[in-house]
Protein backbone atom coordinates (compact mmCIF):
# COMPACT_ATOMS: atom_id res chain seq x y z
CA UNK A 1 0.00 0.00 0.00
CA UNK A 2 1.39 3.38 -0.96
CA UNK A 3 1.03 6.21 1.56
CA UNK A 4 -1.07 8.31 -0.86
CA UNK A 5 -3.61 5.37 -0.26
CA UNK A 6 -3.25 5.33 3.79
CA UNK A 7 -3.57 8.77 4.41
CA UNK A 8 -1.69 11.42 7.05
CA UNK A 9 -3.79 10.09 9.90
CA UNK A 10 -3.50 6.28 9.20
CA UNK A 11 -0.13 6.80 8.50
CA UNK A 12 0.50 8.79 11.85
CA UNK A 13 -1.45 6.21 13.80
CA UNK A 14 0.65 2.82 12.17
CA UNK A 15 4.09 4.75 12.61
CA UNK A 16 3.18 5.89 16.53
CA UNK A 17 2.08 1.99 16.82
CA UNK A 18 5.96 1.67 15.37
CA UNK A 19 7.96 3.77 18.07
CA UNK A 20 5.79 2.80 20.91
CA UNK A 21 8.07 1.73 23.90
CA UNK A 22 5.91 0.49 26.94
CA UNK A 23 7.36 0.71 30.32
CA UNK A 24 8.26 4.42 30.39
CA UNK A 25 6.85 5.49 33.48
CA UNK A 26 8.24 9.20 32.75
CA UNK A 27 6.05 9.62 29.75
CA UNK A 28 3.39 11.38 29.72
CA UNK A 29 2.18 11.94 25.81
CA UNK A 30 4.14 10.42 23.30
CA UNK A 31 3.01 11.01 19.13
CA UNK A 32 -0.66 11.98 18.87
CA UNK A 33 -0.76 15.60 20.05
CA UNK A 34 -0.03 19.04 19.59
CA UNK A 35 3.38 18.26 21.81
CA UNK A 36 5.28 15.23 23.59
CA UNK A 37 5.30 15.36 27.23
CA UNK A 38 7.18 13.77 30.10
CA UNK A 39 7.75 14.22 33.76
CA UNK A 40 11.32 16.34 34.07
CA UNK A 41 12.56 17.24 37.76
CA UNK A 42 9.53 19.03 39.08
CA UNK A 43 7.77 20.03 35.80
CA UNK A 44 6.21 18.66 33.02
CA UNK A 45 8.46 19.03 29.91
CA UNK A 46 7.19 19.60 26.22
CA UNK A 47 8.44 19.46 22.94
CA UNK A 48 7.65 19.92 19.13
CA UNK A 49 9.15 19.51 16.22
CA UNK A 50 7.71 21.19 12.79
CA UNK A 51 8.72 21.83 9.49
CA UNK A 52 8.06 24.25 6.37
CA UNK A 53 8.99 23.43 2.96
CA UNK A 54 8.76 25.45 0.05
CA UNK A 55 6.72 24.77 -2.32
CA UNK A 56 4.79 22.81 0.05
CA UNK A 57 3.93 24.85 2.89
CA UNK A 58 4.85 28.45 1.41
CA UNK A 59 6.60 29.73 -1.84
CA UNK A 60 8.72 32.84 -1.80
CA UNK A 61 6.30 34.77 -3.89
CA UNK A 62 4.28 34.92 -0.46
CA UNK A 63 6.73 35.11 2.09
CA UNK A 64 9.99 37.18 2.29
CA UNK A 65 12.77 35.42 4.45
CA UNK A 66 12.10 37.77 7.30
CA UNK A 67 8.31 36.62 7.68
CA UNK A 68 9.10 32.92 6.90
CA UNK A 69 11.80 32.61 10.02
CA UNK A 70 8.71 34.20 12.05
CA UNK A 71 6.32 32.19 10.59
CA UNK A 72 8.62 28.86 11.08
CA UNK A 73 8.69 29.82 14.78
CA UNK A 74 5.47 30.74 15.55
CA UNK A 75 3.59 27.62 14.24
CA UNK A 76 5.96 25.67 16.43
CA UNK A 77 5.32 27.91 19.58
CA UNK A 78 1.31 27.95 18.65
CA UNK A 79 2.07 23.87 19.84
CA UNK A 80 3.51 24.71 22.88
CA UNK A 81 0.39 27.40 23.66
CA UNK A 82 -2.02 23.97 22.57
CA UNK A 83 -0.67 22.48 25.48
CA UNK A 84 -1.13 25.55 28.34
CA UNK A 85 2.90 25.20 28.32
CA UNK A 86 5.84 27.95 28.26
CA UNK A 87 7.92 27.60 25.58
CA UNK A 88 11.92 27.94 26.01
CA UNK A 89 14.47 26.95 23.90
CA UNK A 90 15.03 26.61 19.74
CA UNK A 91 17.00 24.15 17.89
CA UNK A 92 16.47 25.19 14.50
CA UNK A 93 17.67 22.80 11.32
CA UNK A 94 18.09 24.95 7.97
CA UNK A 95 18.09 23.22 4.17
CA UNK A 96 19.56 26.14 1.52
CA UNK A 97 19.66 25.83 -1.62
CA UNK A 98 23.53 26.56 -2.81
CA UNK A 99 23.31 29.83 -4.70
CA UNK A 100 21.11 31.45 -1.37
CA UNK A 101 22.71 34.86 0.01
CA UNK A 102 24.12 35.21 2.83
CA UNK A 103 22.07 37.88 3.78
CA UNK A 104 18.92 36.42 3.15
CA UNK A 105 19.15 33.28 5.67
CA UNK A 106 20.63 36.34 8.18
CA UNK A 107 17.09 37.92 7.47
CA UNK A 108 15.37 34.07 8.12
CA UNK A 109 17.17 34.45 11.54
CA UNK A 110 16.10 37.95 12.44
CA UNK A 111 12.59 36.78 11.91
CA UNK A 112 13.10 34.29 13.68
CA UNK A 113 14.54 36.35 16.48
CA UNK A 114 11.76 38.77 16.59
CA UNK A 115 9.32 36.19 17.08
CA UNK A 116 11.35 34.62 20.07
CA UNK A 117 12.01 37.82 21.88
CA UNK A 118 8.45 38.31 21.99
CA UNK A 119 8.09 34.95 24.32
CA UNK A 120 10.99 35.34 26.12
CA UNK A 121 12.42 32.28 24.02
CA UNK A 122 15.89 31.26 23.42
CA UNK A 123 17.79 29.86 20.17
CA UNK A 124 20.25 27.43 21.31
CA UNK A 125 21.23 25.40 18.12
CA UNK A 126 20.09 23.61 14.82
CA UNK A 127 21.67 22.47 12.06
CA UNK A 128 22.91 23.71 8.37
CA UNK A 129 22.35 21.63 5.38
CA UNK A 130 22.58 22.20 1.17
CA UNK A 131 18.97 21.36 -0.47
CA UNK A 132 17.28 21.82 -4.07
CA UNK A 133 14.53 23.93 -2.15
CA UNK A 134 14.85 25.78 1.45
CA UNK A 135 13.59 23.70 4.40
CA UNK A 136 13.17 24.90 7.94
CA UNK A 137 12.62 22.59 10.70
CA UNK A 138 11.64 23.90 14.13
CA UNK A 139 12.22 22.49 17.41
CA UNK A 140 10.94 23.63 20.91
CA UNK A 141 11.10 22.71 24.06
CA UNK A 142 8.99 24.23 26.95
CA UNK A 143 7.33 23.07 30.12
CA UNK A 144 3.97 22.83 31.52
CA UNK A 145 2.66 26.81 33.11
CA UNK A 146 1.58 24.56 36.38
CA UNK A 147 0.70 20.93 37.05
CA UNK A 148 -1.55 20.25 34.24
CA UNK A 149 -1.56 20.66 30.44
CA UNK A 150 -4.14 20.73 27.92
CA UNK A 151 -4.67 17.76 25.25
CA UNK A 152 -6.74 16.42 22.46
CA UNK A 153 -7.92 13.27 24.47
CA UNK A 154 -9.72 15.08 27.55
CA UNK A 155 -13.04 16.33 25.74
CA UNK A 156 -16.81 14.83 27.08
CA UNK A 157 -20.03 14.85 25.93
CA UNK A 158 -22.07 18.20 27.50
CA UNK A 159 -18.88 20.37 26.98
CA UNK A 160 -19.58 23.73 25.33
CA UNK A 161 -17.00 24.14 22.25
CA UNK A 162 -15.28 27.79 21.71
CA UNK A 163 -12.46 29.37 19.59
CA UNK A 164 -10.31 32.36 20.05
CA UNK A 165 -10.55 35.38 17.91
CA UNK A 166 -11.60 34.86 14.67
CA UNK A 167 -10.73 32.86 11.82
CA UNK A 168 -9.99 32.40 8.06
CA UNK A 169 -7.42 35.57 8.06
CA UNK A 170 -4.74 33.72 7.06
CA UNK A 171 -6.81 31.74 4.34
CA UNK A 172 -8.04 35.05 3.40
CA UNK A 173 -4.29 36.85 3.02
CA UNK A 174 -3.02 33.69 1.06
CA UNK A 175 -5.99 34.24 -1.40
CA UNK A 176 -5.02 37.86 -1.41
CA UNK A 177 -1.69 37.32 -2.35
CA UNK A 178 -1.68 34.38 -4.69
CA UNK A 179 -4.29 35.98 -6.86
CA UNK A 180 -2.85 39.51 -7.10
CA UNK A 181 -6.41 41.03 -4.87
CA UNK A 182 -6.40 44.71 -4.68
CA UNK A 183 -7.88 45.31 -1.31
CA UNK A 184 -8.17 48.25 0.99
CA UNK A 185 -5.11 49.48 2.70
CA UNK A 186 -6.24 48.05 5.98
CA UNK A 187 -7.74 44.96 4.73
CA UNK A 188 -4.66 44.07 2.77
CA UNK A 189 -2.66 44.92 6.07
CA UNK A 190 -4.60 42.88 8.65
CA UNK A 191 -4.64 39.73 5.63
CA UNK A 192 -1.15 40.20 5.03
CA UNK A 193 -0.47 39.94 8.92
CA UNK A 194 -2.53 37.33 9.65
CA UNK A 195 -0.87 34.90 7.14
CA UNK A 196 3.08 35.85 6.92
CA UNK A 197 2.74 36.79 10.55
CA UNK A 198 0.86 34.43 12.81
CA UNK A 199 0.44 35.28 16.41
CA UNK A 200 0.68 32.43 18.72
CA UNK A 201 -1.71 31.93 21.44
CA UNK A 202 0.55 31.68 24.40
CA UNK A 203 -0.31 33.46 27.29
CA UNK A 204 -4.05 32.05 26.43
CA UNK A 205 -3.39 28.72 26.77
CA UNK A 206 -1.61 29.32 29.65
CA UNK A 207 -5.09 31.04 31.32
CA UNK A 208 -7.12 27.83 30.01
CA UNK A 209 -5.18 25.39 31.81
CA UNK A 210 -4.87 27.24 34.83
CA UNK A 211 -8.76 27.94 35.05
CA UNK A 212 -10.13 24.39 34.82
CA UNK A 213 -9.72 23.98 30.83
CA UNK A 214 -8.53 20.55 30.21
CA UNK A 215 -9.30 20.54 26.28
CA UNK A 216 -7.35 22.17 23.13
CA UNK A 217 -5.70 22.18 20.12
CA UNK A 218 -4.52 25.09 18.16
CA UNK A 219 -6.05 25.26 14.55
CA UNK A 220 -3.26 25.09 12.13
CA UNK A 221 -5.63 22.66 9.50
CA UNK A 222 -8.79 24.18 9.14
CA UNK A 223 -11.07 24.05 12.53
CA UNK A 224 -13.33 21.47 11.09
CA UNK A 225 -10.37 19.37 10.67
CA UNK A 226 -8.67 20.31 14.08
CA UNK A 227 -11.81 19.47 15.47
CA UNK A 228 -11.88 15.88 14.43
CA UNK A 229 -8.70 15.52 15.78
CA UNK A 230 -9.69 16.47 19.43
CA UNK A 231 -12.99 13.82 18.62
CA UNK A 232 -11.03 11.03 17.47
CA UNK A 233 -8.30 11.41 20.37
CA UNK A 234 -11.12 11.92 22.52
CA UNK A 235 -13.86 9.48 21.35
CA UNK A 236 -16.25 11.50 20.92
CA UNK A 237 -18.06 13.55 18.25
CA UNK A 238 -19.16 17.53 18.16
CA UNK A 239 -21.77 19.69 16.55
CA UNK A 240 -20.63 22.86 15.19
CA UNK A 241 -23.21 25.85 14.67
CA UNK A 242 -22.10 27.14 11.40
CA UNK A 243 -23.45 30.91 11.54
CA UNK A 244 -21.83 31.17 15.82
CA UNK A 245 -18.53 30.77 13.85
CA UNK A 246 -16.37 34.06 14.04
CA UNK A 247 -15.20 34.87 10.66
CA UNK A 248 -12.46 37.65 10.17
CA UNK A 249 -14.21 40.79 9.22
CA UNK A 250 -12.02 41.83 6.72
CA UNK A 251 -12.54 38.42 4.91
CA UNK A 252 -15.95 38.80 5.45
CA UNK A 253 -15.45 42.05 3.49
CA UNK A 254 -13.68 40.82 0.45
CA UNK A 255 -14.57 37.77 -0.08
CA UNK A 256 -18.08 37.14 1.40
CA UNK A 257 -19.64 34.16 -1.06
CA UNK A 258 -16.48 32.34 0.34
CA UNK A 259 -15.98 33.77 4.07
CA UNK A 260 -17.85 31.11 5.80
CA UNK A 261 -15.69 28.32 4.28
CA UNK A 262 -12.19 29.69 4.34
CA UNK A 263 -13.06 30.21 8.39
CA UNK A 264 -14.03 26.82 8.41
CA UNK A 265 -11.72 24.51 6.64
CA UNK A 266 -8.81 27.23 5.86
CA UNK A 267 -6.60 26.57 8.02
CA UNK A 268 -2.90 28.61 9.80
CA UNK A 269 -5.23 30.74 12.11
CA UNK A 270 -3.26 29.41 14.77
CA UNK A 271 -6.19 30.40 17.09
CA UNK A 272 -6.90 28.00 20.23
CA UNK A 273 -9.92 25.30 19.80
CA UNK A 274 -11.07 24.40 23.25
CA UNK A 275 -14.10 22.57 25.24
CA UNK A 276 -15.10 22.88 28.69
CA UNK A 277 -18.32 23.54 30.84
CA UNK A 278 -20.09 26.34 30.41
CA UNK A 279 -18.93 27.53 33.87
CA UNK A 280 -15.32 27.48 32.84
CA UNK A 281 -15.79 28.67 29.42
CA UNK A 282 -17.54 31.91 30.90
CA UNK A 283 -15.05 32.53 33.53
CA UNK A 284 -12.13 32.28 30.81
CA UNK A 285 -14.28 34.42 28.46
CA UNK A 286 -13.79 37.02 31.19
CA UNK A 287 -10.26 36.50 31.92
CA UNK A 288 -8.56 36.58 27.85
CA UNK A 289 -7.57 39.11 26.45
CA UNK A 290 -9.56 38.11 23.38
CA UNK A 291 -12.65 36.83 22.37
CA UNK A 292 -14.09 33.90 23.00
CA UNK A 293 -16.44 32.33 21.26
CA UNK A 294 -19.06 29.09 22.11
CA UNK A 295 -19.40 27.33 18.67
CA UNK A 296 -20.86 24.04 19.64
CA UNK A 297 -21.11 21.17 21.75
CA UNK A 298 -19.75 17.77 22.51
CA UNK A 299 -21.62 15.23 21.55
CA UNK A 300 -21.73 11.22 22.30
CA UNK A 301 -21.61 9.91 18.96
CA UNK A 302 -19.30 8.27 16.29
CA UNK A 303 -15.32 8.61 17.44
CA UNK A 304 -14.41 11.60 15.05
CA UNK A 305 -17.63 12.60 13.42
CA UNK A 306 -17.75 16.51 13.77
CA UNK A 307 -21.26 17.52 12.08
CA UNK A 308 -21.78 21.34 10.71
CA UNK A 309 -25.29 22.13 10.92
CA UNK A 310 -26.79 25.62 9.59
CA UNK A 311 -29.29 27.98 11.19
CA UNK A 312 -32.15 25.67 10.48
CA UNK A 313 -30.11 22.48 11.49
CA UNK A 314 -29.49 21.06 8.43
CA UNK A 315 -25.97 19.51 7.30
CA UNK A 316 -23.48 22.25 5.88
CA UNK A 317 -21.39 19.82 3.69
CA UNK A 318 -17.55 21.53 2.47
CA UNK A 319 -15.84 20.91 -0.30
CA UNK A 320 -12.77 20.72 1.82
CA UNK A 321 -12.28 20.23 5.03
CA UNK A 322 -8.77 21.47 6.11
CA UNK A 323 -4.83 20.43 4.84
CA UNK A 324 -4.39 16.84 5.14
CA UNK A 325 -0.87 15.74 3.64
CA UNK A 326 -0.88 12.61 1.24
CA UNK A 327 -4.20 13.25 0.57
CA UNK A 328 -5.08 13.31 -4.00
Amino acid sequence: MKIIELGEIKLIDHLAKIASAPGDNNLIIGIGDDTAAWRGGDAIQLATVDSLIQNVHFTMENLNWADLGWKALAVNLSDIAAMGGVPRYVLAALALPRDTEVEQAAALYRGMLEMAQQHDVRIIGGDTDCAPLLMISVTVFGMAAGKDILTRSTARPGEMIAVTGDLGGAAGGFKMLTENRRLPPEDNTILRDRFQRPRPRITEGQLLVKNGVKTAIDISDGLASDLGRICRASGISARIEVARVPVNPAVQRNFPKKAGEMALSGGEDYELLFTAPKKIIDRVSKLLSCPVTVIGEITAGKAGEVNLLDEDGKPVILPYTGWHHFER
